[in-house]
């Protein structure tokens, strides 16, 4: 069993920077896959980015892609997502989830772990 534990989200203005944490207990971390999706008022969840279980693979959605950068430190069981020059279209709750398979994959139903998701929201 993993738990997982998002930190960082908060109120930021449009242009701005925020940099997410999701700690993972358990000694296996670093053998997951990671990833992150976040959920808007009044819409689905979605994917935001996935990252391998070394650090060396990354996924990103279209809407993130060069603002948005995720890493890992399977030293610390943590994973870290950096948001820039966010737009008020990035407000929502954000998930981390983990995968126990080592193949990444931007699809929900294939994480067995979720946090309870910390609230970013810009303001424009």
């Amino acid at each position: 069993q993993v738990q997982l534990v998002e930190s960082g989200g908060g109120l930021v203005q449009a242009g701005g920077s925020l940099r997410l944490s999701c700690v993972a207990s358990g000694r296996t971390f670093s053998t997951y896959v990671m990833g992150w999706f976040r959920q808007a008022p009044g819409k689905e969840r979605e994917f935001v980015a996935t990252i391998n279980w070394s650090g060396d693979s990354t996924l990103y959605a279209d809407s993130v892609k060069g603002r948005f950068t995720i890493s890992r430190d399977n030293t610390k069981n943590t994973m870290y997502l950096q948001l820039t020059n966010l737009k008020s279209e990035d407000t929502a709750v954000y998930y981390c989830a983990a995968r126990r398979r080592r193949d990444i994959t931007i699809l929900q139903r294939n994480y067995e772990y979720w946090g309870q998701g910390t609230q970013v929201t810009v303001s424009s």
